[in-house]
């Protein structure tokens, strides 16, 4: 699955997961340097849906507040 995401970074309201019409917005203490906001949009993601982060790629905007994240969801061998 592929979503839009809005990332917030150095956000106050700390980890959180809202979703909207438009996409998700992502809200992480960690800021915008050398790759540490993606990495805890990744974290965050996992944990919010409940999947490895090895699933989880950022597939465009690397550097930007707005990016398109894919979601590769194993299928349950149950």
């Amino acid at each position: 699955m592929r979503y839009t995401v809005t990332i917030k970074p150095n956000s106050k309201r700390g980890l959180l997961v809202e979703q909207g019409s438009d996409g998700l917005t992502v809200y992480v203490r960690e800021p915008a340097v050398e790759g540490a906001a993606n990495a805890a949009l990744i974290k965050l993601l996992a944990e919010y849906y409940k999947v490895p982060k090895t699933t989880i790629e950022i597939i465009r905007g690397h550097t930007s507040k707005h990016k398109l994240v894919e979601i590769n969801r194993a299928p349950n061998p149950h």
